[in-house]
C-alpha cells in the first residue's frame, strides 16, 4: 500500500505540471524542438550542393585534378582554396564512391554512384529555399525530464545528450505520452550568447526573436562568408610580422596581370608604411586596414605601382601550402598576396 500510494502521488504531481513545462506529440513546442534538432546538411555544400543531408566523413574527392582525403569539416576549405586558385577555369569535383549520407533524421544511407547522389539531392528544397531546420540556436545538453504514460499510468525518467537523441525522442512520442522537462534549460545563439529559459513559453519567444537572425548558409556560394571572422586585430600582425610578401594573383578591370610583379617583394610595416623591393630597386607607399568581417577594407597606395592601389576588401585569409591574403573589389579586381612565413 505504501508503494502504491507513493506512485499515485508522483503521478498527481506530474499531471499538475504547468502547461508551459510539458511536451505532447505534435504540439507546437515539439515541432520547434524537432526543427532545432534536425541534422544540418548545409556545411558541406561545396561537395554535394544539398542542404538536407551531408556526406559522412572521411571521403576521398578529386578537386580540379588534386586528390584529397576529406576527414574533418576544416578540410572543406582545402577544396575551396583549390577552386579559388584561378578565376579562369571550370571547377570540377569528383567523389570516390561508395559514400554514406547522413539524412535530416540522422539515418545513414549508402550511395554507390553520382546518379544515386543526384536522386537524393532532388529531395532537398534547393538553394536558398527555407527548410525546416533552425540553425541559429542550439540546445545545451544534457536535458533531463520525466515521461508519463497516461494509458498505463507509468513514469520513467530520461536524459538527452545530443540533437540526434532529442530528435529521435520527439519522433518516438505517442499520443498517450506527456513529457515534463527539468528547467532551467539553455540554448546557445549563433553569436555564442547563452540564453537560459525557465519554460517552453520562453523558448518559443527566443526562437521567434532569434530563429531567423543568422545566415543559415543554405546557398551554394562557398565564397560569400569566407571573412565572417576577419578582423584587424588578426590581420595587422599577420601582415607586419611576415616579410617578403609576393603577388601571385592580380586582376584589374578584368585583365589578368598575374606576372606583372614577378620578383617583387612587399613588406608591410606597423607604422603604415609599405616597402616594395625588386632587382636592387625599391619604392615606398602606405597601407591601412579598417573594418571587420566581410567589410574589412585594406587601402593600399604605392604611387609608383598603380595596379596595386585600391580600397581592397579582404575576401579571405587562406592557409594551404602557404598563407594567402585574397583582396577583391567587385568581380573585376583581385589582388592576392602570398607568403611562406610561419
Amino acid at each position: 500500500m505504501f508503494l502504491f500510494i507513493s506512485c499515485r502521488k508522483e503521478e498527481m504531481v506530474f499531471i499538475k505540471a504547468p502547461e508551459d513545462e510539458i511536451i505532447e506529440k505534435n504540439s507546437a513546442v515539439a515541432t520547434l524542438i524537432r526543427n532545432i534538432s534536425i541534422h544540418d546538411g548545409s556545411n558541406d555544400n561545396i561537395l554535394d550542393y544539398s542542404n538536407c543531408f551531408s556526406i559522412k566523413l572521411p571521403v576521398e574527392v578529386t578537386a580540379n585534378g588534386s586528390k584529397l582525403d576529406i576527414s574533418t569539416k576544416d578540410d572543406y576549405k582545402i577544396v575551396e582554396y583549390i577552386f579559388d586558385d584561378s578565376d579562369d577555369d571550370t571547377d570540377v569535383l569528383d567523389i570516390t564512391y561508395p559514400i554514406s549520407l547522413t539524412l535530416e533524421d540522422f539515418t545513414e544511407v549508402t550511395i554507390a554512384n553520382a546518379d544515386e547522389l543526384s536522386n537524393y539531392s532532388k529531395t532537398c528544397k534547393g538553394e536558398n529555399v527555407k527548410d525546416s531546420d533552425i540553425e541559429c540556436l542550439d540546445f545545451q545538453y544534457p536535458i533531463n525530464g520525466s515521461l508519463f504514460n497516461t494509458s498505463s499510468g507509468t513514469i520513467s525518467t530520461f536524459s538527452i545528450n545530443s540533437d540526434e537523441e532529442f530528435l529521435k525522442f520527439i519522433d518516438g512520442l505517442n499520443n498517450v505520452e506527456i513529457v515534463s522537462v527539468e528547467f532551467p534549460i539553455a540554448v546557445t545563439l549563433f553569436n555564442d550568447d547563452i540564453v537560459v529559459m525557465n519554460n517552453f513559453t520562453e523558448l518559443e519567444n527566443i526562437i521567434t526573436t532569434h530563429g531567423n537572425a543568422c545566415d543559415e548558409d543554405d546557398d551554394y556560394n562557398y565564397n560569400d562568408d569566407d571573412c565572417d571572422d576577419c578582423n584587424t586585430e588578426d590581420l595587422i600582425p599577420l601582415l607586419t610580422n611576415c616579410t617578403g610578401w609576393t603577388v601571385d594573383k592580380l586582376k584589374r578591370d578584368g585583365n589578368n596581370l598575374d606576372t606583372l610583379y614577378e620578383g617583387y617583394t612587399f613588406n608591410f610595416y606597423a607604422n603604415g608604411n609599405l616597402g616594395v623591393y625588386w632587382n636592387g630597386r625599391n619604392t615606398q607607399g602606405t597601407w591601412v586596414a579598417n573594418g571587420e568581417g566581410n567589410n574589412l577594407i585594406v587601402t593600399i597606395d604605392v604611387p609608383d605601382l598603380p595596379p596595386c592601389n585600391n580600397e581592397w576588401r579582404l575576401h579571405e585569409v587562406a592557409e594551404y601550402n602557404a598563407t594567402r591574403l585574397d583582396l577583391r573589389v567587385g568581380d573585376n579586381d583581385r589582388l592576392r598576396y602570398n607568403n611562406n612565413c610561419n
